[in-house]
């Protein structure tokens, strides 16, 4: 037996997913033909309550050309010090866009309005040009933590008052949303760019979608383009991420609980001197002195427990849709098995 806690990337399609895929209709998605495709991408933006997406191979992808649509070279993007965008990305926002970064220090990946008033650089041309904000809900380094939707919309207001662009890092965003009860629309009114991953907790087997206005979207796919995110038949994988958006949303609650049946589990064993508190399907455990993440793993591993090393000090479990409650108490027994 293996439980996976790797990630909440390594699900399978369930039937019901692998049916709809298999009856999926094709076209070729360059030359915007294909109607499943298509069909996701306008069910998406209808959702958000924007005009437009555009389906891409992943979630790195859909981040990068919303950064590049909003951005110039020279300018800056403020994020927070844990962002994706910024330690995961590939030194993309460099790379890709030719941006420099301010990095807030916020409070597990979430800051503050105040924060982003105080890193709007003046307009002075020693100093690049402060021109995008992102913020990344959840956030995965900050263990799953869901961002004060009142504190996001005073940072909406930073920006409108200082004409900056403003980015959703939406990879777990539905997690954030079975939790809060705010709605999509609410969402898509708030971000002038919103980028969604269906191959995480929605357990698509890969693609993501970039969400806004119909001249952002124009842009946006000029940049897929360059990047080489063009697929042709795309829509045996689309009809994957309707069957997800359809079907499987409110299940995310499932995987926050036995997330939090983790955490406490975690808490009583002798290897572990703390867990970052839980808030969706991310469980950070803070390791004891003299344990390091890389022996912990492999210890886990060898009893065939599948974690990740999260840092010099932590290890990180993701719950999903194929960990169940009989995988659950079988890493419950394995858990005090682990030597220091």
């Amino acid at each position: 037996m293996i439980a996976d806690f790797r990630s909440d990337t390594v699900t399978k399609p369930t039937p019901g997913m692998l049916e709809a895929m298999h009856r999926a209709k094709v076209g070729d998605d360059v030359f915007e033909d294909d109607p499943t495709v298509n069909e996701l991408q306008s069910f998406a933006a209808e959702l958000f309550g924007r005009e437009a997406a555009l389906f891409c191979p992943s979630g790195t992808m859909t981040n990068q050309i919303a950064i590049k649509v909003h951005t110039q070279p020279g300018d800056e993007v403020v994020c927070d010090q844990l962002s994706h965008i910024y330690n995961y990305e590939g030194g993309g926002i460099a790379s890709n866009s030719g941006c420099s970064v301010r990095l807030m220090r916020g409070e597990r990946g979430r800051y503050t309005a105040a924060d982003v008033e105080a890193s709007v650089l003046p307009d002075d041309p020693h100093f690049p040009r402060t021109s995008l904000v992102s913020v990344e809900n959840t956030s995965n380094k900050g263990g799953g933590a869901i961002w004060n939707n009142a504190e996001i919309a005073q940072i909406r207001a930073v920006c409108d008052s200082h004409n900056l662009k403003f980015h959703l890092d939406g990879a777990r965003l539905f997690n954030a949303l079975v939790e809060t009860g705010q709605t999509p629309v609410e969402v898509g009114a708030t971000f002038d760019s919103i980028s969604i991953c269906l191959s995480k907790g929605l357990g698509c087997p890969v693609g993501s979608l970039v969400i806004g206005d119909a001249d952002f979207i124009h842009q946006a796919r000029r940049v897929r383009k360059a990047f080489g995110g063009g697929m042709r038949q795309a829509g045996y994988i689309a009809a994957a991420g309707l069957y997800a958006l359809n079907h499987q949303v409110q299940r995310l609650k499932d995987d926050h609980a036995l997330a939090r049946q983790l955490e406490a589990e975690l808490l009583k064993q002798h290897w572990v001197s703390q867990v970052i508190p839980v808030e969706t399907n991310i469980v950070v455990a803070e390791l004891i002195e003299g344990l390091t993440p890389s022996a912990a793993v492999e210890q886990l591993q060898a009893q065939g427990v599948l974690a990740v090393p999260f840092g010099s000090r932590q290890i990180r479990f993701v719950t999903h849709l194929d960990i169940d409650e009989e995988l659950i108490s079988f890493t419950f027994d394995t858990l005090p098995k682990l030597k220091c």
